[in-house]
């Protein structure tokens, strides 16, 4: 999969923006409160409304009156382009919601596919919990093309959740485990992330060897010392995480090392994890991390978007961004109280730049990104 724009409508700080012609790798830079967080909490958003309905996914925002754009009206929107396999139809995907009583609704939900030199086919079209699907999607003939009609259990449960449980609207079943299986990358509890850590090293050693090793060995490559992973099982659920230094015998436990370390191995049990997300979403890679670091890092969230996937990743670093291409850099401005997207590539000077052997990372710290001043 691969979406390809997003528009987005009074969500937080954006009242109204689009992103198009999105690259598999795509950095986000911006100053602080400028939305980088809000813009990968969308995806979040969309992840947990899919598991249970959207007026509990905006519960973990504060409710719908705190994620609509102060001093606007209307629904909120969100609409995502994606194609789900390279030459695949451009798919898109439209959601409105609205808020009554205290309560999120699904005020309307579409999906349409693109056909060559026709109309789009609206596979889905839902609002207030009814509405149409295509029951023979393939079907080439114009004039055989069936659409039956459906009534969700509640009017905040997406149209989508519910059909994509049945294997008769394949479209629909397969853009349901793309979103099931995004994921946002959170590592601001430390201890939780040990927890997940000790249980993925502990999969990965017993059922994929060469993977486990070559996670082993990358993080022996850029943590000093470390040059042995282990993870023991403790009772039914528990497993526990130690580190070796190859100057001692005795190894050490995961509560006593650095975040840095545990950050590293995270990143690096999710780029090579035998089943990558579809999309993976990370904020701030340079946080705890030794700046040398960051290049091969950079270079490596390229290579997982090269193998098919797709990688969104906001930094703070200028090291980060010398290892990152022209094509690939978006960047966040507030004005008015409210934030826009620029692009990198669009900027001519910045291309000139670039062209010219100036580094992204330099062009950044000397204010050459308008409205996006590190900080």
């Amino acid at each position: 999969m691969q979406i390809e724009q997003i528009r987005i409508k009074n969500f937080r700080v954006f009242k109204d923006i689009t992103i198009k012609n999105i690259p598999r790798f795509a950095v986000i830079v911006g100053s602080n409160g400028s939305g980088k967080t809000i813009l990968f909490s969308i995806f979040g958003f969309l992840r947990q409304a899919m598991i249970t309905n959207v007026t509990k996914a905006l519960s973990s925002f504060g409710g719908f009156q705190e994620v609509r754009s102060r001093d606007t009206k209307g629904a909120i929107e969100i609409k995502i382009k994606f194609r789900p396999a390279p030459k695949k139809p451009l798919m898109t995907y439209d959601l409105h919601i609205i808020g009554e009583n205290d309560r999120a609704i699904v005020k309307r939900e579409v999906l349409t596919r693109s056909r060559e030199h026709r109309k789009s086919l609206s596979l889905l079209d839902f609002s207030r919990g009814k509405g149409e699907v295509i029951v023979n999607e393939e079907e080439s003939d114009e004039s055989a093309i069936r659409s039956e009609s459906y009534e969700l259990k509640s009017p905040d449960i997406l149209a989508i959740k519910s059909l994509a449980k049945l294997k008769r609207f394949p479209t629909i079943v397969d853009l349901g485990d793309l979103i099931e299986r995004w994921h946002v990358y959170d590592f601001r509890n430390s201890r939780t992330q040990q927890k997940d850590q000790a249980h993925k090293v502990n999969y990965l050693h017993d059922n994929h060897p060469k993977v486990f090793n070559l996670i082993r060995k990358k993080l022996s490559e850029r943590i000093p010392g470390i040059d042995k992973i282990e993870a023991k099982k403790i009772g039914r659920r528990g497993v526990n995480l130690s580190f070796g230094d190859k100057l001692f015998k005795t190894l050490f436990q995961a509560k006593v090392t650095s975040d840095g370390t545990i950050k590293m191995l995270a990143y690096l049990t999710m780029l090579y994890d035998p089943k990558p997300y579809p999309l993976l979403c990370v904020e701030e890679p340079d946080n705890q991390l030794y700046p040398s670091l960051l290049g091969e890092l950079a270079e490596e969230f390229r290579a997982y978007a090269d193998r098919g996937k797709q990688v969104f990743v906001s930094t703070h670093s200028p090291d980060f961004l010398n290892a990152v291409e022209l094509g690939e850099v978006f960047w966040l401005q507030k004005e008015s109280g409210y934030t826009t997207i620029k692009r990198a590539q669009e900027n001519k000077q910045l291309k000139i730049y670039m062209q010219d052997g100036a580094r992204m990372g330099h062009l950044w710290t000397e204010g050459f990104f308008k409205g996006a001043d590190p900080q």
